[in-house]
């Protein structure tokens, strides 16, 4: 835990005074960049909900009994090594005390976009990174808000005084700074990077400290004797250039406090995904299959409420001995339609060698904005057979937007395909599962179009459209 002068407060600065200060003072950037992280966000809303669970070691994650894993680990439970990934059984192990809670996302949404709001009271450059932290830039409201110090200390006590939850702030002059900065005093900390103290502050820590060192690169620069972000720095550019390419340049800059990101308010997602780890080795492929249908229709529904859609579609599967393979197919037209990806991700399963998996996953990349225009020139200039795709893919997207009326209305799990009604838990209403097998996937009929858009106006709301969805 680092003390003066790196993480002390300063008085308020006075708009007069920097009016009047000299140019050779403000040379050097003023810490205008803020990040802050929720500490150990999962748990500490647990907490916050259970009052009689603080003070324990808390854990949000999987089951111990299978392969679950930690998602979050209160810091009492980290005192016992139990960190976030690992599995849970082996957190139980190191910890035998520990109380061990399955994951509530709906509940970290609610107090995420809570934490969200605060920030945008103060700048509206504020750059997500996750449900518990997120980028800020204040230049240009410093006039309303003070400096980023003051702001700091401002977004502390709101946070605080309307969640109920800590969160730790570090002000500095560029990202990978104030990203440091807010990790240097865990939990409830808050820490300023200025110019003048990059260098005693970077020095020192481990070279895996830098954004973009992982194990294998520290491996490689431990054995080239570099132990510390100060070694690094105190490299030729050239020579870690020589040695690492352009990803050798990035990370010497950052040694150097060099970053010339900005806070980006509109961050592009670049995919989006489900994936599953199994409680046994699953090797039944028509059980895959499934499994998969399920991936596919929920990545392809959030995309649709984000209104985005992608072109490539990324198949992942790990097997028993933790070997990792992925298979990956670009479509020439993008889409966000859940048959549509499952008939590509079913496809990439069959390039998997059937052996039991550990691990089975989907993702969609290459996303896109719905309001782009979309290209209409395919199938090699055949009108005939472009038409009926496009006429096909139009009555599938009708009847898609007529089930996420019924989604947001009633939840997701009102309808689903009809082969994974009854999977796990018996179905909740009185639909008739006309597909049970996943390899049919018809095209949704003119009728069963009508149904969904009757059903979305109130109407037949006891009965499942017939085709491949059910209700539940």
């Amino acid at each position: 835990m680092l003390g003066p002068p790196f993480c002390e407060e300063l008085p308020p600065t006075q708009e007069f005074l920097a009016d009047s200060l000299p140019l050779a003072m403000s040379t050097e950037p003023a810490p205008s960049i803020l990040h802050v992280d929720m500490d150990a966000f999962y748990a500490s809303v647990e907490v916050r909900d259970n009052p009689s669970l603080a003070g324990l070691p808390v854990c949000v994650g999987g089951p111990a009994s299978g392969r679950g894993v930690i998602s979050a680990a209160s810091y009492e439970a980290r005192k016992f090594g139990v960190h976030s990934a690992l599995p849970s059984a082996e957190a139980r192990r190191r910890c035998p005390e520990l109380v061990l809670l399955p994951p509530d996302f709906d509940k970290y949404t609610s107090v995420s976009r809570q934490v969200m709001a605060i920030f945008r009271r103060y700048t509206p450059l504020v750059e997500p990174l996750s449900l518990d932290e997120a980028f800020l830039d204040i230049t240009g409201t410093e006039r309303l808000f003070g400096d980023g110090e003051e702001v700091g200390h401002m977004i502390r006590a709101d946070i605080l005084r309307e969640t109920g939850l800590v969160a730790s702030v570090g002000v500095a002059p560029t990202k990978f700074l104030a990203k440091i900065a807010s990790d240097l005093n865990k939990p409830d900390g808050f820490c300023v990077i200025r110019p003048a103290e990059i260098r005693d502050v970077l020095d020192p820590l481990p070279v895996s400290k830098i954004f973009g060192v992982g194990p294998r690169m520290t491996q490689k620069l431990n054995a080239l004797g570099v132990q510390t972000v100060g070694d690094l720095a105190s490299l030729e550019r050239e020579d870690v250039s020589s040695r690492f390419g352009a990803t050798g340049i990035w990370i010497h800059d950052l040694a150097h406090g060099i970053d010339n990101r900005r806070v980006n308010p509109k961050r592009e997602e670049k995919s989006h995904g489900m994936e599953r780890t199994f409680a046994e080795d699953l090797s039944d492929q028509a059980e895959l299959r499934q499994f998969l249908l399920s991936f596919c229709e929920e990545v392809a529904f959030t995309l649709r409420d984000k209104g985005l859609r992608g072109r490539t579609v990324t198949l992942k599967a790990r097997f028993g001995d933790f070997r990792t393979v992925t298979r990956s197919k670009t479509l020439d037209y993008p889409t966000n339609l859940g048959p549509r990806i499952f008939a590509i991700a079913k496809e990439l399963l069959q390039r998997v060698d059937q052996q039991p998996l550990r691990l089975l996953g989907v993702s969609v990349s290459r996303l896109e904005d719905v309001r782009r225009p979309q290209q209409q020139s395919l199938f090699n200039g055949n009108p005939s057979g472009r038409d009926q795709w496009m006429e096909s893919n139009s009555r599938l997207i009708r009847a898609t937007e007529s089930l996420d009326r019924l989604r947001k209305r009633h939840g997701r799990g009102i309808v689903i395909p009809g082969s994974l009604v009854g999977r796990d838990q018996p179905s909740r209403g009185a639909g008739q599962v006309l597909q049970q097998d996943p390899e049919a996937q018809p095209d949704l009929t003119d009728s069963l179009l009508k149904r969904l858009e009757q059903e979305s106006e109130g109407e037949n709301k006891t009965s499942a459209p017939e085709g491949e969805y059910g209700a539940q």
